[in-house]
């Protein structure tokens, strides 16, 4: 059973910052992409910033300049540092990471409550 884990989140204040952190449930090679997800209450679900094995980062444009993707492919994690946090940043945060194996998985999402 391959699982994807999300941990940080929380509430945090408008301007503030929070890291998210998702890690890998096993130590099989080849996470071809891995990403961060969110839906806000009454929203779909929208991509917030993915990165690849080869390094092609790309964001959500809501997000650019405040948001920062970066992966650890030795310890099979992927992080989001979030800065400059506004209350429309509030929403589940999903972690989504694509196996070469095993396909997707998501993660069971971490809420981020930006509010003052």
């Amino acid at each position: 059973q391959v699982n994807v884990v999300e941990s940080g989140g929380g509430l945090v204040q408008p301007g503030g910052s929070v890291r998210l952190s998702c890690a890998a449930s096993t130590a099989i090679l080849g996470i071809n992409v891995m990403g961060w997800y969110r839906q806000a209450p009454g929203k779909e679900r929208e991509l917030v910033a993915t990165i690849t094995s080869g390094g092609t980062i790309n964001y959500l444009d809501s997000v650019k300049g405040r948001f920062t993707i970066y992966r650890d492919n030795a310890k099979k994690m992927v992080y989001l540092q979030m800065n400059s946090l506004k209350p429309e940043d509030t929403a589940v945060y999903y972690c989504r990471m694509v196996f070469t194996t095993y396909g997707e998985r998501w993660g069971q999402g971490t809420l981020v409550t930006v509010s003052s």
